[in-house]
């Protein structure tokens, strides 16, 4: 059935079922009803079941479909490893519960019809049951293997996957106790019967080293080879530029170019020329030019928009492009003709963009500088450093400079810089940990952020005004609800935050992370506020980037690694050649949706992913530091115990048990643990000493105690 023909059947078959006169029927009562013979059944249930999915349709328990009020609605299950679930419905502010035995033959993520069996009220959420699984979204299960005399079981790495698999005798390729294992589920069981599978590859045994970050990969569905297509088309891009490729391009070759990256980075994708002329200054942002080799509807194309974006777990990075591009003709090495896309800005000294051009670019880099160096040079004035760079010391200082002007004038809109430090995994070349601390940004880092901040806004309030089809990062205000939780939180710290009609504006987040700076609660007070945001994504339609106090903003300088900034140098460079016709515009408007869907949801699985494998990594790592004792700070309170962070961003949870000197219980309305007797509060931001009593690297999990419950 094709996607036109489904679309006809779902309307017909819902004008039927909302006709006044309809009664509820069977599956078998409508196909006589309608004149469907036997063999087209299959094709009539495909209808009805999208229709449920959608929730435009309803089913009883006696399997008779109507209007969706008829006593079943779709949504989504998510298990919990006690066996439990909660299904999210669209349109509904809470979750429905559904118990152990009520889940049928659900696994987390599938796509459910359930009955509503008691509705919200008193504090208790609407609980239920599974009906029927509409779609099943877990074919294939990774997990550890577990051998029997004559069967096996995989226990699924994912925790909220709560049953274990069985794996019957003769289906498991041969796998042994402790190998990681990828299962094709052939039986999703119910609620006396454990799904069932066959073992189809052995990812390694647990003790091999990097089989831990390849059982996330496929976890997370995360392509790590190209199709042949793919790599037919690669191998035909040149390894360099000619003459032809350089027609009816601005020639910035002459300009003092550099780009500026970590020591590691291989995909160099921007390039900068900073330059004063009297009181203006001229920013260059140069981006490499993918699209050149990156053709709509090819090979290439249509598998970097499936992956999305490039992800960077801890110890290997899966790029959104094959490497000879990534690392070669698309990457901006020093001494090299490039192809790029230019926004050249010319800002005043208020920081404000008085001219600019979006221009199709050749460049070349003069030197490929590190953060190291440049921070060398601007922060510490590192003699040594300035003279190996001498030539280009001037331009740096100018860029610092510039820097400063634009971070100081998007502080004084209300952006908002969450200056806590991401973590920096360091591995041994067997993959084990050997240290982890936090990854600081410095002087050379800001420079760089300033100015892709910059270009991404330029290019962002161009295409808004020229009313042309475009892709936008947009990050939209905060729920008012979570904005009061937030004020009541911080109130116990002796911080407020000012609620404008329940709403909040950028400049009041910034006012509250100024008032917390070189606090202990510094990093605390970051995070409950990063929390309390929504999650930036991209749009169509530009509602401006909350976040950054900014009117219009995409993302424009990373097409090696982020789809979306691929789309929109495209439609930049089609503009610029000839205009927009009528016909690309409607082209553009039919795809520029999905593209901007496809690539949020990637993002949120490579971030996903990216997490998951640090998270293993810091349960290995503090693994070896079981009996020791850590500073640390409360990070999190909740009922069943206290989240305490250390210095260096590793966390874990001190069960409520553990806190053996009283019995305590959490005061939701200032957010802290109370001893029952003592009266001892434990509070978030409060400093506490801790000993390491266990990790668990299946659940990604790190135990603490307090130091002095140490007998």
């Amino acid at each position: 059935m094709t996607g036109e023909q489904l679309m006809q059947r779902k309307a017909m078959l819902l004008a039927l079922l909302e006709d006044p006169a309809y009664v509820p029927m069977k599956l078998k009562e409508i196909a006589i009803l309608l004149n469907i013979p036997k063999d087209q059944k299959e094709e009539l249930k495909e209808v009805l079941d999208a229709l449920l999915a959608e929730g435009k349709i309803g089913i009883s328990q006696k399997g008779k479909y109507g209007k969706p009020e008829l006593g079943s609605i779709a949504g989504v299950f998510s298990g919990h490893p006690k066996g439990f679930g909660f299904v999210s419905v669209e349109g509904m502010d809470q979750d429905v519960f559904i118990p152990e035995d009520k889940t049928g033959s659900a696994l987390h993520g599938d796509t459910v019809l359930i009955g509503v069996e008691s509705k919200s009220g008193n504090g208790k959420r609407a609980e239920g049951h599974i009906i029927k699984v509409l779609e099943h979204a877990n074919g294939e299960i990774i997990g550890f293997y577990q051998k029997n005399k004559n069967f096996g079981f995989v226990i699924p790495d994912n925790q909220k996957l709560s049953k274990d698999v069985f794996i019957p005798q003769g289906k498991d390729k041969g796998a042994v106790n402790g190998h990681k294992v990828v299962v094709r589920v052939t039986d999703f069981g119910g609620p006396d019967k454990k799904p069932e599978g066959i073992i189809t590859e052995i990812l390694g045994h647990v003790n091999d080293p990097g089989t831990d970050i390849l059982s996330i990969v496929r976890a997370y569905g995360l392509a790590e080879e190209f199709p042949d297509a793919v790599m037919k088309q690669v191998a035909e891009v040149p390894d360099s530029i000619d003459g032809k490729d350089m027609q009816g391009r601005l020639d910035l070759r002459n300009l003092q170019t550099v780009t500026i990256d970590g020591e590691d980075a291989k995909d160099l994708d921007d390039a900068i020329t900073v330059s004063k002329k009297g009181n203006v200054y001229t920013l260059g942002v140069h981006i490499a030019d993918v699209t050149n080799y990156v053709t709509e509807h090819s090979a290439l194309d249509e598998e970097a928009l499936k992956r999305g974006t490039s992800v960077y777990l801890v110890d290997r990075v899966i790029p959104m492009l094959p490497h000879k591009l990534s690392n070669g003709i698309c990457s901006l090495n020093q001494g090299e003709d490039r192809l790029a896309l230019s926004c050249i800005m010319d800002i005043d000294e208020s920081g404000t963009v008085i001219g600019h051009r979006i221009a199709e670019t050749v460049i070349c880099v003069d030197r490929r500088m590190t953060y190291t160096a440049v921070n060398a040079i601007v922060t510490d004035q590192d003699e040594e450093t300035m003279k190996e760079y001498e030539a280009f010391v001037p331009m740096f200082l100018q860029m610092k400079e510039l820097a400063d002007i634009l971070r100081e004038k998007r502080k004084n809109r209300g952006s908002i810089d969450f200056d806590f430090p991401e973590t920096k995994v360091i591995l041994d070349e067997r993959g084990k940990p050997v240290d982890i601390k936090p990854y600081d940004r410095n002087a050379a880092t800001k420079i760089i952020e300033d100015f892709m901040l910059m270009a991404n806004e330029t290019v962002a309030e161009d295409y808004f005004w020229q009313e042309i089809p475009f892709l936008y990062r947009t990050h939209d205000n905060p729920d008012p609800e979570k904005m009061k939780s937030l004020a009541l939180l911080i109130n116990n710290f002796g911080y407020s935050i000012r609620l404008h009609n329940g709403d909040v504006y950028p400049k009041e987040v910034q006012k509250l992370l100024a008032n917390a700076e070189d606090t202990p609660e510094e990093a605390l007070i970051s995070r409950l506020a990063l929390r309390s945001m929504k999650q930036a994504k991209y749009t169509v339609t530009n509602t401006g980037h909350f976040g950054l106090a900014a009117k219009y903003y995409t993302h424009f300088t990373s097409p090696i690694r982020r789809y979306p900034d691929l789309q929109i140098h495209r439609i930049i460079k089609e503009n610029l050649r000839a205009g927009l016709s009528e016909k690309r515009i409607r082209h553009y408007d039919k795809i520029l949706g999905q593209v901007s869907v496809q690539t949020s949801a990637m993002e949120r699985r490579a971030d996903e992913a990216e997490r998951e494998t640090i998270k293993l990594k810091k349960c290995e790592y503090m693994s070896r530091y079981i009996g020791e004792e850590f500073d640390g700070v409360i990070s999190g309170v909740t009922n069943w115990g206290l989240y305490v962070e250390l210095a260096n961003t590793v966390e874990g949870l001190i069960h409520v048990n553990q806190l053996q000197d009283d019995y305590y219980h959490f005061d939701e309305e200032h957010y802290e643990l109370v001893g029952e007797m003592t009266r001892k509060t434990y509070k978030l931001g409060q400093p506490i000493r801790v000993v390491v009593a266990n990790t668990d690297k299946l659940l990604r999990t790190i135990d603490f105690i307090p130091a002095n419950d140490l007998s």
